[in-house]
């Protein structure tokens, strides 16, 4: 029987909102509905350090609201091929990140798009820690490496046609470990969905909660309302009976990503586009379909937010450390970190 693996997570800094749910959570629910893989949904509790060193008693709290918001919107832990790790608990996996960093190269590393553009943003000195992520998150995907890999093993990672590129590195340091010292790990591949994207809700190409820009998962409806009725239009736009602008408009946006009903969407398209709609009723509406998009979520989380979601963590870990230890293992045999003979 092959072995079929899917890796994929997320930093735990708080709340999950809508540009998570189109951008991942969607596309790991339909996934692990399929059956086909063993899923293992990472929550990066040491990753968050990277940007939250200074506030790591939130940490507790981060990792409680990813859960419910990963059980709300449909990710089942109780499945068999379903497993939610904690990632500070796997001590394997850091000691593989310290591995795989020995073959990584620095200049190679800060290349990396998604670092040098959170470089930028950052607004203080680098860690050590946030400059190895890239090789950390390495190490990550492949702590759960079919061991020893055979043909027709898969490791699969889950992105949008965009981010194949960003997978690449990971390929590269697999390859590069199997031929210098010995097969040990599958090159993972992305498993590819239409991934989609969220602008924030003042229009800025990122939802970010420093930013106040974003609509939680576990936002009640007034919060909603109000959000959506802050929300960005079309700049040029001053009167409703002017022409706008639909297709960078994020109101626009958010319609076509959770509105189901497209005649409505395409009808208030038209009459935006030739000046016969007012911002105030596309926002209205907009409103509504986002509450009633969130509603089940809503109920879910109550639900689960009255248990101990402990051993769910547990389980899930221990899951990823039994998948993790053969790998160490054969790891430490190939560098030769093992007891002299």
């Amino acid at each position: 029987m092959n072995t079929k693996r899917v890796l994929t997570g997320m930093r735990t800094t708080g709340q999950l909102h809508l540009g998570h749910y189109v951008g991942a959570l969607k596309q790991w629910v339909e996934v692990q509905n399929t059956g086909d893989y063993d899923c293992y949904f990472l929550l990066a509790d040491i990753q968050a350090l990277t940007t939250h060193a200074d506030r790591p008693e939130l940490l507790t709290t981060s990792v409680r609201d990813v859960v419910l918001d990963w059980l709300a919107v449909g990710l089942d832990p109780t499945r068999p091929n379903v497993h939610f790790v904690l990632q500070s608990q796997v001590s394997e996996r850091a000691e593989l990140s310290i591995a795989l960093s020995m073959i990584a190269g620095y200049n190679e590393v800060t290349r990396n798009p998604t670092l040098k553009a959170e470089l930028k943003d950052l607004g203080k000195d680098a860690t050590i820690g946030f400059i190895a992520y890239p090789v950390d998150q390495v190490a990550d995907i492949y702590m759960v490496s079919p061991t020893p890999p055979e043909s027709g093993d898969k490791l699969l990672v889950p992105v949008g046609e965009d981010q194949v590129p960003h997978l690449e590195y990971a390929r590269v340091l697999a390859r590069r470990f199997n031929q210098k010292y010995g097969k040990v790990f599958v090159p993972c591949e992305a498993l590819v969905g239409e991934v989609g994207r969220l602008v924030g809700t003042d229009g800025q190409a990122k939802m970010s909660k420093s930013k106040g820009n974003t609509i939680n998962l576990a936002d009640d409806a007034k919060t909603v309302e109000s959000q959506v009725m802050k929300m960005f239009t079309d700049p040029k736009r001053i009167r409703a009976d002017m022409p706008g602008d639909t297709v960078n408009n994020p109101v626009f946006i958010y319609h076509r990503a959770f509105n189901p009903d497209k005649d409505e969407v395409a009808d208030l398209a038209e009459r935006y586009k030739k000046g016969r709609v007012g911002d105030v009723e596309v926002k209205s509406r907009l409103a509504a379909v986002l509450n009633n998009f969130l509603d089940p979520i809503r109920e879910r989380r109550a639900k689960f937010e009255r248990e101990d979601l402990r051993e769910l963590l547990v389980k899930g870990t221990k899951a990823a450390k039994e998948a993790c230890v053969p790998v160490m293992q054969s790891v430490r045999e190939k560098m030769h970190l093992v007891y002299p003979q």
